[in-house]
C-alpha cells in the first residue's frame, strides 16, 4: 500500500544535453529548478534510464529532467538516504557490515551485521548524525571499477558486498538476483558511489552501487527514521539474520509531515487493533499463525460481504460451484503450479502412495468442472464461481493480519468464452468489478497492466502472450481509467489487470485481478464445438474480485476505521432507555425493527444512559435510539449518533421507516443528525 502524491506535480520541459556537457549544465543552462520541493535530481535518458546529473553523454542527448516531487525523484531522494543511514551506521557503529539498502515504496531501509541490535535510543543518534552528513552538503561521485577483482580487493572488509559481487560474476545480468540488490550491484557494471567532501573533493564514505544518487546530501530536506526490524540476508531463512533500519525521505518537510500524519493516522486505523476493540475476529496461537477465525460480529459482516456479492454474481449469470480443500499432487502438475508456484504451497501429504496437497488456487478443479463433459459454443460464455478455501505458505516474516494470511477464501471466478467473446466479456467484466466495490465504498481507482519479461517463469508462445496483452490492454484502457504499467508482474500463464484502489486515507490497495490465459486450455485440453462442427480451444479469463474474504475484509475496516456502514455494522440499532420503566417501549421499537430484518439490540442493563451512549459510540453502532419518559408518551424515539448528533422525538414508525430505508438503499456514509434529518423531513 502507499501514499498519494502529496503535491500536484508539473513536467519539466525536455533538455538536450550536448555531448562532452554534463545533464546538470543543461538543467542549468534551462534555468531549471535547482532548490525546493521540485528540484531537477536527475534526468531520464533516451532509454528510460535515470541518470545522474554528472552524467555526460557520448553524443547529444535529449533527455527528460526528474522533479524532486515526483515518484522517481522521490525513490532517488530515499536512496541516497539509505546511503547516508549507512554512513551515520559506520561512523557510530565502525565494525558494522553492509548489507543492501534500496529505496521502497514510501521510504527506504539499509540492512546491517551487528553485534548488539540497534534501540530506539540508536535510532535517534543515527538522526542526528545523518543530519550532520547532510548539512555537510557531501556530494555523491560515480565510479566505475575495472574489474570483479577491483572490486573485492576495494570491499574486502564488506562480505555481504562481497557476495554480490561474486554473484554479479557468476550472472552478469543478475536474472537470479531480486530487485533490491540489482539496486545495490546493477546490470552491466560494477559501479561505487563516493560521498565526497565539497571543499576537499575527498572520499568520505563509499559504497558499491547502482545509483542513480541525488547530486549532494542537500538534496535530502527530510527525513525520518521509523523503525528496526530483524532480517534475513537475501530474504532467506537459513541465511544470517541482520538489523534493517527504516526510513522515510521526502521533498519537503510539508510532504514528510502530510506523510507522518498519514502513517498516525493508518495506526489507528489498524485493522488488527480495531479486530480486537470491536471482537471482531481473532489469530489464536492454538490454530497457527495466518490463520484467523471470524467471532459472532465479524462472522455477520463477512456474511453480509459475501452475500450481497452472491446475489449480484446471481444477476450477472455466474453459476456457483464447490471444490474441495486437497487434490493429488499430479493435478497442480498438469496446471503448472507445482513447477512454478511451488514456493507458494503448503508440502505434500502422503496418502496411499500419493502425495496430495493443500489447494493454492481453484482454477485447476474450475477446469476439471468444464472438461467434465462436452461443451457447445451455445454454452459460451460459461462463469464459474467459488467461495473458494485456499492456503498459501506464507513466511513468517510478511504474514500480516487478515490482509497476508495462510488460510484464505478467494472469491474466483473462472469465465471460458471463445477468443470472439474476449473482448466484451472483458469489458463487461472490468465494468462489473468497479461496479460492485464502488457498492462496498471504494470509489478512487486506477490499473495496473502486469505483463511478462525475459524471465524463464512464463509459459507460452510470445504471440499468444501479445495477444493476450494487447486484448488486457484495450479493456482497460476502455474504462477510462489510468492504466500503469508492470513489466515482469504477470502470472507465469498469463498478463493480468489490477484494480488499485484508493482508502479512505489515500493508501492504495490491489483488489480485483483480471487474468487471460491461454495456457492453461491447452495443458488441460478443454475445448467446444464451434459452430461449424469443429473443436475449438476456448479462453479463459482467471477473476479474483475481492482476492480474498479476509484481506477486503481488513482493507473495508480501516477504510471505515471500523465504522461500517449501517447495511454492514454487526449491529445497526441499539436501544437505550433511559430508566428501567422504559425498556418496554423500546422492545416494542425492537420487534417492529426485527421484522424489517435489522440487528438490533436493547441495553438494559445497570449502567448510566451516558456510560451506555459511550460504550456503544466506542463499538460504532450506526444508530443508537434513546427513550425516556417524553418520549414513552408521545410514542416516540431519539436518535443519537457515533458523531454526537442528535433528533429527539421522533415518531416510532418514522424512525423505523428512515432505518430500514437507510439500510436498504445500502448507504455507505454515517448516519448523523445532518444525513437522517434530510430523510427525516
Amino acid at each position: 500500500m502507499s501514499q498519494q502524491s502529496p503535491t500536484a506535480v508539473v513536467p519539466a520541459p525536455r533538455v538536450v544535453v550536448t555531448a562532452g556537457t554534463t545533464a546538470g549544465a543543461a538543467v542549468r543552462e534551462a534555468e531549471l529548478p535547482g532548490k525546493g520541493p521540485d528540484a531537477i535530481v536527475v534526468v531520464r535518458d533516451g532509454e528510460g534510464k535515470l541518470r545522474d546529473l554528472t552524467w555526460s553523454p557520448e553524443q547529444d542527448t535529449e533527455v527528460e529532467p526528474v522533479a524532486a516531487n515526483t515518484e522517481d525523484g522521490r525513490s532517488v531522494i530515499r536512496h541516497s538516504a539509505a546511503h547516508v543511514l549507512a554512513q551515520a551506521v559506520q561512523q557510530q557503529f565502525p565494525e558494522a557490515k553492509l548489507g543492501i539498502g534500496p529505496p521502497v515504496r514510501d521510504g527506504f531501509y539499509y540492512d546491517f551485521a551487528v553485534d548488539t541490535p540497534f534501540t530506539p535510543e540508536d535510532l535517534q543518534a543515527l538522526e542526528k548524525r545523518m543530519k550532520q552528513i547532510i548539512k555537510g552538503s557531501q556530494q555523491f561521485s560515480r565510479r566505475v571499477l575495472d574489474s570483479v577483482e577491483a572490486a573485492r580487493a576495494e570491499l574486502a572488509a564488506e562480505p555481504f558486498k562481497l557476495e554480490l559481487v561474486d554473484l554479479k560474476s557468476e550472472s552478469p545480468g543478475l536474472d537470479t538476483v531480486d530487485t533490491s540488490e540489482v539496486m545495490e550491484v546493477g546490470a552491466g557494471e560494477l559501479t561505487v558511489y563516493d560521498n565526497l567532501d565539497p571543499r576537499t573533493k575527498e572520499r568520505v564514505w563509499s559504497d558499491l552501487c547502482r545509483g542513480p544518487h541525488v547530486p549532494t546530501t542537500k538534496y535530502i530536506p527530510a527525513f525520518k527514521l521509523t523503525r528496526v526490524a530483524a532480517a534475513y540476508w537475501r530474504g532467506n531463512e537459513n541465511n544470517q539474520q541482520l538489523q534493517r533500519i527504516y526510513g522515510t525521505a521526502w521533498e519537503s518537510t510539508e510532504a514528510l509531515d502530510a506523510h507522518l500524519e498519514m502513517i498516525a493516522e493508518a495506526e489507528r486505523r489498524d485493522h488488527r487493533k480495531l479486530g480486537a476493540e470491536l471482537d471482531l475476529f481473532s489469530f489464536p496461537e492454538e490454530i497457527g499463525s495466518g490463520l484467523p477465525v471470524f467471532h459472532p460480529k465479524g462472522g455477520i459482516i463477512r456474511r453480509e460481504l459475501e452475500n450481497y456479492s452472491r446475489r449480484r454474481h446471481e444477476d450477472a449469470g455466474y453459476e456457483f460451484v464447490n471444490t474441495p480443500h486437497i487434490s493429488k499432487g499430479s493435478l497442480f502438475e498438469t496446471s503448472g503450479h507445482l513447477p512454478h508456484y511451488a514456493d507458494s504451497m503448503f508440502p505434500p501429504i502422503p496418502f496411499e502412495g500419493v502425495d496430495y496437497y493443500l489447494k493454492a488456487m481453484n482454477c485447476p478443479m474450475h477446469h476439471l468442472i468444464y472438461r467434465s463433459r462436452g461443451r457447445s459454443y451455445r454454452e459460451l460464455p460459461l462463469r464459474l464461481f467459488e467461495f473458494g478455501a485456499v492456503y498459501r505458505y506464507e513466511k513468517s516474516g510478511v504474514v500480516h493480519g487478515l490482509t497476508r494470511v495462510r488460510g484464505l477464501t478467494m472469491d474466483d471466478s473462472h469465465i471460458y468464452c471463445t477468443k470472439e467473446q474476449m473482448q466484451d466479456e472483458l469489458r463487461s467484466l472490468l465494468d462489473f468489478v468497479l461496479e460492485l466495490l464502488r457498492d462496498y465504498g471504494l470509489t478512487d481507482f486506477y490499473l495496473e497492466l502486469s505483463t511478462r519479461d525475459d524471465s524463464p517463469k512464463f509459459i507460452g508462445a510470445p504471440e499468444e502472450w501479445e495477444e493476450a496483452t494487447e486484448t488486457l490492454r484495450t479493456a482497460a484502457e476502455s474504462s477510462g481509467l489510468e492504466l500503469v504499467p508492470d513489466p515482469g508482474g504477470a502470472a507465469y500463464y498469463g498478463p493480468k489487470i489490477s484494480v488499485q484502489a484508493r482508502d479512505a486515507i489515500g493508501r492504495t490497495w490491489q483488489m480485483s485481478t483480471i487474468q487471460v490465459d491461454f495456457q492453461h486450455p491447452r495443458r488441460f485440453e478443454l475445448e467446444y464445438q464451434a459452430a461449424d462442427g469443429t473443436r475449438k480451444q476456448p479462453a479463459v479469463i482467471h477473476r479474483a474480485l475481492f482476492g480474498s474474504i479476509e484481506r477486503f475484509f481488513g482493507v473495508l475496516t480501516e477504510h471505515y476505521a471500523g465504522a461500517f456502514p449501517a447495511w454492514l455494522a454487526p449491529v445497526q440499532v441499539v436501544g437505550i432507555p433511559i430508566a428501567e420503566d422504559h425498556v418496554e417501549h423500546l422492545r416494542g421499537v425492537e420487534k417492529a425493527l426485527h421484522a424489517k430484518g435489522i440487528r438490533v439490540e436493547i441495553d438494559a442493563g445497570d449502567d448510566r444512559m451516558q456510560k451506555k451512549i459511550r460504550t456503544h459510540t466506542t463499538q460504532k453502532v450506526p444508530f443508537m435510539l434513546l427513550a425516556g419518559a417524553k418520549d414513552v408518551e408521545a410514542g416516540a424515539v431519539s436518535f443519537r449518533f457515533r458523531d454526537g448528533g442528535q433528533i429527539n422525538s421522533v415518531p416510532v414508525d418514522a424512525a423505523v421507516e428512515a432505518i430500514v430505508n437507510w439500510v436498504q438503499r445500502r448507504e455507505n456514509r454515517s448516519p448523523n443528525a445532518e444525513t437522517l434529518g434530510a430523510v427525516l423531513a
